[in-house]
Protein backbone atom coordinates (compact mmCIF):
# COMPACT_ATOMS: atom_id res chain seq x y z
CA UNK A 1 0.00 0.00 0.00
CA UNK A 2 1.46 3.37 -0.99
CA UNK A 3 1.79 6.31 1.33
CA UNK A 4 -1.21 8.15 -0.16
CA UNK A 5 -3.53 5.16 0.39
CA UNK A 6 -2.21 4.67 3.93
CA UNK A 7 -2.94 8.31 4.67
CA UNK A 8 -6.46 8.01 3.24
CA UNK A 9 -7.15 4.87 5.30
CA UNK A 10 -5.92 6.51 8.49
CA UNK A 11 -8.07 9.57 7.81
CA UNK A 12 -11.10 7.38 7.21
CA UNK A 13 -10.61 5.56 10.50
CA UNK A 14 -10.27 8.80 12.43
CA UNK A 15 -13.38 10.15 10.66
CA UNK A 16 -15.44 7.15 11.67
CA UNK A 17 -14.12 6.31 15.11
CA UNK A 18 -12.10 9.23 16.40
CA UNK A 19 -14.94 11.29 17.73
CA UNK A 20 -14.12 14.04 20.13
CA UNK A 21 -15.21 14.04 23.74
CA UNK A 22 -17.81 16.70 22.92
CA UNK A 23 -19.28 14.58 20.10
CA UNK A 24 -19.57 11.53 22.34
CA UNK A 25 -21.78 13.58 24.69
CA UNK A 26 -24.02 14.51 21.79
CA UNK A 27 -27.08 12.25 21.58
CA UNK A 28 -27.16 12.56 17.79
CA UNK A 29 -23.74 10.88 17.57
CA UNK A 30 -24.51 7.97 19.88
CA UNK A 31 -24.72 4.49 18.35
CA UNK A 32 -22.38 2.68 16.00
CA UNK A 33 -24.80 2.81 13.06
CA UNK A 34 -24.71 6.60 12.84
CA UNK A 35 -22.59 8.15 10.17
CA UNK A 36 -20.90 11.48 10.70
CA UNK A 37 -23.05 14.46 9.70
CA UNK A 38 -22.15 16.17 6.47
CA UNK A 39 -22.20 19.77 5.36
CA UNK A 40 -25.08 21.06 3.26
CA UNK A 41 -22.73 21.25 0.27
CA UNK A 42 -21.97 17.52 0.57
CA UNK A 43 -25.47 16.07 0.81
CA UNK A 44 -25.98 12.57 -0.63
CA UNK A 45 -27.65 12.49 -4.03
CA UNK A 46 -31.43 12.78 -3.99
CA UNK A 47 -33.29 9.48 -4.21
CA UNK A 48 -36.81 8.20 -3.64
CA UNK A 49 -38.79 8.80 -0.47
CA UNK A 50 -38.74 6.30 2.38
CA UNK A 51 -41.38 3.83 1.20
CA UNK A 52 -42.09 2.10 4.55
CA UNK A 53 -42.73 5.45 6.26
CA UNK A 54 -45.00 6.50 3.39
CA UNK A 55 -47.01 3.26 3.56
CA UNK A 56 -47.40 3.47 7.33
CA UNK A 57 -48.66 7.04 7.00
CA UNK A 58 -51.12 6.06 4.26
CA UNK A 59 -52.46 3.27 6.49
CA UNK A 60 -52.95 5.70 9.38
CA UNK A 61 -54.66 8.30 7.18
CA UNK A 62 -57.04 5.78 5.55
CA UNK A 63 -57.86 4.16 8.90
CA UNK A 64 -58.49 7.64 10.26
CA UNK A 65 -60.87 8.49 7.40
CA UNK A 66 -62.92 5.33 8.05
CA UNK A 67 -63.20 6.15 11.74
CA UNK A 68 -64.03 9.82 11.15
CA UNK A 69 -67.01 8.78 9.04
CA UNK A 70 -68.11 6.08 11.46
CA UNK A 71 -67.78 8.30 14.54
CA UNK A 72 -69.28 11.45 13.00
CA UNK A 73 -72.20 10.15 10.93
CA UNK A 74 -74.85 10.40 13.68
CA UNK A 75 -73.67 13.80 14.95
CA UNK A 76 -73.47 15.10 11.37
CA UNK A 77 -76.98 13.91 10.55
CA UNK A 78 -78.40 15.53 13.66
CA UNK A 79 -76.65 18.91 13.37
CA UNK A 80 -76.10 19.27 9.62
CA UNK A 81 -78.77 16.99 8.05
CA UNK A 82 -76.01 15.17 6.21
CA UNK A 83 -74.22 12.14 7.63
CA UNK A 84 -71.27 12.74 5.28
CA UNK A 85 -70.75 16.36 6.36
CA UNK A 86 -67.57 15.79 8.35
CA UNK A 87 -65.99 13.07 6.22
CA UNK A 88 -66.55 15.12 3.06
CA UNK A 89 -64.72 18.09 4.55
CA UNK A 90 -62.08 15.80 6.02
CA UNK A 91 -61.38 14.28 2.59
CA UNK A 92 -61.33 17.70 0.94
CA UNK A 93 -58.67 18.98 3.34
CA UNK A 94 -56.78 15.71 2.94
CA UNK A 95 -56.65 16.03 -0.85
CA UNK A 96 -55.52 19.66 -0.63
CA UNK A 97 -52.84 18.71 1.88
CA UNK A 98 -51.58 15.81 -0.24
CA UNK A 99 -51.38 18.01 -3.36
CA UNK A 100 -49.46 20.74 -1.56
CA UNK A 101 -47.21 18.29 0.28
CA UNK A 102 -46.37 16.35 -2.89
CA UNK A 103 -44.93 19.53 -4.38
CA UNK A 104 -42.90 20.16 -1.22
CA UNK A 105 -41.53 16.61 -1.21
CA UNK A 106 -40.61 16.88 -4.87
CA UNK A 107 -38.84 20.24 -4.82
CA UNK A 108 -37.90 21.20 -1.23
CA UNK A 109 -34.37 20.44 -0.04
CA UNK A 110 -32.91 20.36 3.47
CA UNK A 111 -31.46 23.80 2.72
CA UNK A 112 -34.97 25.10 2.04
CA UNK A 113 -36.34 23.82 5.36
CA UNK A 114 -33.40 25.39 7.14
CA UNK A 115 -34.02 28.79 5.54
CA UNK A 116 -37.78 28.44 6.09
CA UNK A 117 -37.47 27.76 9.82
CA UNK A 118 -36.97 31.31 11.13
CA UNK A 119 -39.67 32.66 8.78
CA UNK A 120 -42.18 30.13 10.12
CA UNK A 121 -41.21 30.99 13.70
CA UNK A 122 -41.92 34.68 13.08
CA UNK A 123 -45.24 33.92 11.39
CA UNK A 124 -46.24 31.71 14.34
CA UNK A 125 -45.53 34.48 16.85
CA UNK A 126 -47.68 36.92 14.86
CA UNK A 127 -50.55 34.42 14.60
CA UNK A 128 -50.42 33.64 18.32
CA UNK A 129 -50.57 37.37 19.09
CA UNK A 130 -53.56 37.73 16.77
CA UNK A 131 -55.39 35.00 18.71
CA UNK A 132 -55.18 37.16 21.83
CA UNK A 133 -56.80 40.04 19.95
CA UNK A 134 -59.31 38.52 17.51
CA UNK A 135 -59.31 34.86 18.53
CA UNK A 136 -62.42 32.66 18.47
CA UNK A 137 -63.26 30.05 21.10
CA UNK A 138 -65.54 27.98 18.78
CA UNK A 139 -67.82 27.44 21.80
CA UNK A 140 -65.01 25.71 23.74
CA UNK A 141 -64.61 28.39 26.39
CA UNK A 142 -61.02 29.24 25.43
CA UNK A 143 -59.86 31.45 22.54
CA UNK A 144 -57.38 29.37 20.55
CA UNK A 145 -58.45 29.75 16.93
CA UNK A 146 -58.44 32.32 14.15
CA UNK A 147 -61.77 32.11 12.35
CA UNK A 148 -61.62 33.18 8.71
CA UNK A 149 -65.15 32.00 7.95
CA UNK A 150 -64.34 29.33 5.38
CA UNK A 151 -61.54 27.93 7.52
CA UNK A 152 -60.33 28.05 11.13
CA UNK A 153 -56.66 27.95 12.09
CA UNK A 154 -55.13 27.01 15.44
CA UNK A 155 -51.78 28.86 15.53
CA UNK A 156 -50.41 26.72 18.36
CA UNK A 157 -50.29 23.78 15.91
CA UNK A 158 -48.19 25.82 13.49
CA UNK A 159 -46.00 26.91 16.39
CA UNK A 160 -45.09 23.29 17.18
CA UNK A 161 -43.68 22.74 13.68
CA UNK A 162 -41.95 26.12 13.77
CA UNK A 163 -40.32 25.31 17.10
CA UNK A 164 -38.89 22.02 15.82
CA UNK A 165 -37.45 23.58 12.66
CA UNK A 166 -36.09 26.67 14.40
CA UNK A 167 -34.45 24.82 17.27
CA UNK A 168 -33.02 22.21 14.90
CA UNK A 169 -31.42 25.01 12.91
CA UNK A 170 -30.12 26.82 15.97
CA UNK A 171 -28.74 23.71 17.69
CA UNK A 172 -27.00 22.50 14.54
CA UNK A 173 -25.60 25.93 13.65
CA UNK A 174 -24.09 26.50 17.11
CA UNK A 175 -23.13 22.90 17.73
CA UNK A 176 -19.52 23.57 18.75
CA UNK A 177 -20.51 26.26 21.26
CA UNK A 178 -23.23 24.05 22.74
CA UNK A 179 -20.76 21.20 23.23
CA UNK A 180 -17.88 23.38 24.45
CA UNK A 181 -16.51 23.28 28.00
CA UNK A 182 -17.08 27.02 28.44
CA UNK A 183 -20.33 27.56 30.31
CA UNK A 184 -20.88 31.27 29.72
CA UNK A 185 -20.54 32.34 26.12
CA UNK A 186 -20.66 28.65 25.28
CA UNK A 187 -22.59 25.66 26.54
CA UNK A 188 -24.99 27.59 28.79
CA UNK A 189 -25.63 30.55 26.51
CA UNK A 190 -26.19 28.54 23.34
CA UNK A 191 -27.30 25.25 24.86
CA UNK A 192 -29.71 26.58 27.47
CA UNK A 193 -30.40 30.31 27.42
CA UNK A 194 -31.23 30.96 23.76
CA UNK A 195 -33.16 27.70 23.15
CA UNK A 196 -34.98 28.26 26.44
CA UNK A 197 -36.08 31.71 25.31
CA UNK A 198 -37.40 30.25 22.04
CA UNK A 199 -39.50 27.75 23.98
CA UNK A 200 -40.58 30.31 26.60
CA UNK A 201 -41.85 32.71 23.94
CA UNK A 202 -44.29 30.15 22.57
CA UNK A 203 -45.24 28.82 26.01
CA UNK A 204 -46.06 32.32 27.24
CA UNK A 205 -48.31 33.07 24.27
CA UNK A 206 -50.04 29.67 24.45
CA UNK A 207 -50.50 30.04 28.22
CA UNK A 208 -52.40 33.25 27.57
CA UNK A 209 -54.87 31.09 25.61
CA UNK A 210 -55.34 28.81 28.64
CA UNK A 211 -54.14 25.93 26.50
CA UNK A 212 -52.49 23.59 29.01
CA UNK A 213 -52.06 20.66 26.62
CA UNK A 214 -50.40 22.98 24.12
CA UNK A 215 -47.95 24.15 26.79
CA UNK A 216 -47.13 20.56 27.70
CA UNK A 217 -46.51 19.47 24.12
CA UNK A 218 -44.47 22.55 23.17
CA UNK A 219 -42.37 22.18 26.32
CA UNK A 220 -41.68 18.48 25.75
CA UNK A 221 -40.84 18.99 22.07
CA UNK A 222 -38.46 21.83 22.85
CA UNK A 223 -36.68 19.97 25.64
CA UNK A 224 -36.29 16.84 23.50
CA UNK A 225 -34.65 18.80 20.67
CA UNK A 226 -32.36 20.52 23.19
CA UNK A 227 -31.26 17.16 24.58
CA UNK A 228 -30.62 15.66 21.16
CA UNK A 229 -28.85 18.85 20.14
CA UNK A 230 -26.25 18.43 22.87
CA UNK A 231 -27.56 20.36 25.88
CA UNK A 232 -26.18 18.78 29.02
CA UNK A 233 -28.49 16.49 30.97
CA UNK A 234 -28.30 18.49 34.19
CA UNK A 235 -29.67 21.55 32.39
CA UNK A 236 -32.40 19.43 30.81
CA UNK A 237 -33.49 18.19 34.22
CA UNK A 238 -33.43 21.72 35.62
CA UNK A 239 -35.51 23.09 32.73
CA UNK A 240 -37.94 20.19 33.07
CA UNK A 241 -38.37 21.06 36.73
CA UNK A 242 -38.97 24.73 35.93
CA UNK A 243 -41.57 23.83 33.30
CA UNK A 244 -43.31 21.49 35.75
CA UNK A 245 -43.41 24.21 38.41
CA UNK A 246 -44.75 26.70 35.86
CA UNK A 247 -47.49 24.24 34.96
CA UNK A 248 -48.46 23.83 38.60
CA UNK A 249 -48.51 27.61 39.03
CA UNK A 250 -50.76 27.96 36.00
CA UNK A 251 -53.19 25.46 37.50
CA UNK A 252 -53.18 27.34 40.81
CA UNK A 253 -54.08 30.67 39.19
CA UNK A 254 -56.56 29.30 36.64
CA UNK A 255 -60.04 28.30 37.77
CA UNK A 256 -60.54 26.63 34.39
CA UNK A 257 -57.52 24.36 34.93
CA UNK A 258 -58.43 23.71 38.56
CA UNK A 259 -61.87 22.49 37.54
CA UNK A 260 -60.35 20.02 35.07
CA UNK A 261 -57.88 18.67 37.63
CA UNK A 262 -60.53 18.42 40.35
CA UNK A 263 -62.81 16.42 38.06
CA UNK A 264 -59.96 14.08 37.18
CA UNK A 265 -58.92 13.44 40.79
CA UNK A 266 -62.50 13.10 42.09
CA UNK A 267 -64.15 11.49 39.08
CA UNK A 268 -66.36 9.32 41.34
CA UNK A 269 -67.78 12.40 43.06
CA UNK A 270 -67.94 14.66 40.00
CA UNK A 271 -71.23 15.50 38.30
CA UNK A 272 -71.90 12.60 35.87
CA UNK A 273 -74.20 14.86 33.85
CA UNK A 274 -71.81 17.82 33.92
CA UNK A 275 -68.04 18.04 34.21
CA UNK A 276 -67.50 14.26 34.22
CA UNK A 277 -69.91 13.48 31.37
CA UNK A 278 -67.39 13.29 28.52
CA UNK A 279 -64.85 11.26 30.48
CA UNK A 280 -67.37 8.77 31.88
CA UNK A 281 -69.07 8.23 28.52
CA UNK A 282 -65.69 7.71 26.89
CA UNK A 283 -64.73 5.12 29.49
CA UNK A 284 -68.06 3.41 28.96
CA UNK A 285 -67.40 3.25 25.21
CA UNK A 286 -63.95 1.73 25.78
CA UNK A 287 -65.27 -0.83 28.26
CA UNK A 288 -68.23 -1.90 26.13
CA UNK A 289 -65.99 -2.76 23.16
CA UNK A 290 -64.55 -5.89 24.73
CA UNK A 291 -62.07 -7.91 22.72
CA UNK A 292 -63.53 -7.63 19.21
CA UNK A 293 -65.87 -4.64 19.56
CA UNK A 294 -69.49 -4.11 18.58
CA UNK A 295 -68.63 -3.91 14.88
CA UNK A 296 -67.65 -1.03 12.60
CA UNK A 297 -70.43 1.58 12.59
CA UNK A 298 -72.29 -0.02 15.51
CA UNK A 299 -71.23 2.32 18.29
CA UNK A 300 -73.98 3.23 20.74
CA UNK A 301 -72.05 5.95 22.53
CA UNK A 302 -71.86 8.14 19.42
CA UNK A 303 -75.64 8.65 19.64
CA UNK A 304 -75.29 11.80 21.74
CA UNK A 305 -73.35 10.30 24.65
CA UNK A 306 -69.74 11.01 23.62
CA UNK A 307 -70.13 14.62 22.48
CA UNK A 308 -68.61 15.31 19.05
CA UNK A 309 -67.05 11.81 18.97
CA UNK A 310 -65.15 12.58 15.75
CA UNK A 311 -62.79 14.92 17.61
CA UNK A 312 -60.55 14.31 20.62
CA UNK A 313 -62.46 11.23 21.84
CA UNK A 314 -62.45 9.33 18.56
CA UNK A 315 -60.20 6.67 20.08
CA UNK A 316 -63.05 5.67 22.40
CA UNK A 317 -65.22 4.94 19.35
CA UNK A 318 -62.38 2.88 17.87
CA UNK A 319 -62.30 0.83 21.08
CA UNK A 320 -66.07 0.42 21.16
CA UNK A 321 -66.52 -0.61 17.53
CA UNK A 322 -63.28 -2.54 16.96
CA UNK A 323 -62.54 -3.61 20.51
CA UNK A 324 -59.17 -4.30 22.07
CA UNK A 325 -57.91 -5.73 18.77
CA UNK A 326 -58.71 -2.51 16.93
CA UNK A 327 -57.11 -0.39 19.65
CA UNK A 328 -53.91 -2.46 19.49
CA UNK A 329 -53.89 -2.09 15.70
CA UNK A 330 -54.06 1.70 15.99
CA UNK A 331 -51.32 1.81 18.63
CA UNK A 332 -49.22 -0.59 16.55
CA UNK A 333 -49.44 1.68 13.51
CA UNK A 334 -48.31 4.65 15.55
CA UNK A 335 -45.43 2.63 17.02
CA UNK A 336 -44.38 1.71 13.47
CA UNK A 337 -44.65 5.37 12.45
CA UNK A 338 -42.38 6.49 15.30
CA UNK A 339 -39.90 3.65 14.73
CA UNK A 340 -39.55 4.45 11.04
CA UNK A 341 -39.35 8.17 11.72
CA UNK A 342 -36.47 7.62 14.14
CA UNK A 343 -34.83 5.33 11.58
CA UNK A 344 -34.93 8.12 9.00
CA UNK A 345 -33.55 10.57 11.57
CA UNK A 346 -30.62 8.28 12.38
CA UNK A 347 -29.67 8.21 8.71
CA UNK A 348 -30.37 11.86 7.93
CA UNK A 349 -27.69 13.70 5.93
CA UNK A 350 -26.76 16.23 8.63
CA UNK A 351 -27.56 17.29 12.17
CA UNK A 352 -30.22 19.83 11.22
CA UNK A 353 -32.26 17.27 9.29
CA UNK A 354 -31.75 14.63 11.99
CA UNK A 355 -33.04 16.97 14.71
CA UNK A 356 -35.96 18.01 12.50
CA UNK A 357 -37.12 14.44 11.88
CA UNK A 358 -36.59 13.45 15.50
CA UNK A 359 -38.59 16.47 16.67
CA UNK A 360 -41.52 16.01 14.28
CA UNK A 361 -41.73 12.28 14.99
CA UNK A 362 -41.52 12.85 18.74
CA UNK A 363 -44.35 15.40 18.42
CA UNK A 364 -46.69 12.73 17.01
CA UNK A 365 -45.62 10.24 19.68
CA UNK A 366 -46.33 12.72 22.48
CA UNK A 367 -49.76 13.64 21.12
CA UNK A 368 -50.76 9.99 20.76
CA UNK A 369 -49.67 9.16 24.31
CA UNK A 370 -51.42 12.20 25.79
CA UNK A 371 -54.62 11.65 23.80
CA UNK A 372 -54.91 8.05 24.95
CA UNK A 373 -54.06 9.13 28.50
CA UNK A 374 -56.90 11.67 28.43
CA UNK A 375 -59.60 9.34 27.08
CA UNK A 376 -58.64 6.63 29.58
CA UNK A 377 -58.71 9.21 32.42
CA UNK A 378 -55.01 8.71 33.12
CA UNK A 379 -54.63 12.50 33.08
CA UNK A 380 -57.03 15.49 33.25
CA UNK A 381 -59.33 16.01 30.30
CA UNK A 382 -57.83 18.59 27.97
CA UNK A 383 -58.01 19.18 24.25
CA UNK A 384 -55.50 16.85 22.56
CA UNK A 385 -56.32 15.47 19.13
CA UNK A 386 -55.31 12.00 17.96
CA UNK A 387 -53.05 12.58 14.91
CA UNK A 388 -54.51 11.45 11.55
CA UNK A 389 -57.74 10.34 13.27
CA UNK A 390 -59.39 13.31 14.98
CA UNK A 391 -61.45 15.48 12.65
CA UNK A 392 -59.97 18.88 11.93
CA UNK A 393 -59.16 20.40 8.57
CA UNK A 394 -56.13 22.55 9.29
CA UNK A 395 -54.80 20.10 11.89
CA UNK A 396 -54.87 17.30 9.32
CA UNK A 397 -53.22 19.49 6.70
CA UNK A 398 -50.40 20.38 9.09
CA UNK A 399 -49.92 16.71 10.02
CA UNK A 400 -49.62 15.79 6.34
CA UNK A 401 -47.24 18.71 5.90
CA UNK A 402 -45.04 17.34 8.71
CA UNK A 403 -44.98 13.99 6.93
CA UNK A 404 -43.94 15.84 3.79
CA UNK A 405 -40.98 17.41 5.59
CA UNK A 406 -39.85 14.00 6.83
CA UNK A 407 -40.30 12.38 3.40
CA UNK A 408 -38.41 15.17 1.65
CA UNK A 409 -35.51 14.70 4.07
CA UNK A 410 -35.63 10.92 3.60
CA UNK A 411 -34.77 11.46 -0.08
CA UNK A 412 -31.31 12.57 1.02
CA UNK A 413 -30.75 9.82 3.60
CA UNK A 414 -27.56 7.81 3.42
CA UNK A 415 -29.15 4.35 3.71
CA UNK A 416 -30.60 2.05 1.09
CA UNK A 417 -34.36 2.13 0.93
CA UNK A 418 -36.13 -1.17 1.76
Amino acid sequence: MNRENQSHTAHKKSFSFGRSREEKRDAIYRGDTLHEPQRDEALPSKGIVDVPFLLITVALVLFGCVMVYSASSVFAEKHHDDNTYFIARHLLFLLMAVAFTAVAVRFCTPRFWKDFSYVLYGVSVVLLLLVLVIGDDLDSGAKRWLNFGFITVQPSEIAKIALVLTMARFMSTHEKKILSEHKFGGSFQYGVLYPGLMIACFIGLVAAERHISGIMIIGMIGISVMFLGGTRLRWILLIGGVVACAGCLLILVSEYAQARVDTWINIEDADPLGSAWQTLQGLMAIGSGGLFGTGLGNSRQKFGYVSQPQNDFIFTIVCEELGFIGAILVVGLFVAYVWRGFYIARHAPDKFTALTVYGLTFKVAVQVILNIAVVTNSMPNTGIALPFFSYGGTALMLQIFEVGIILSISRYASHKKI
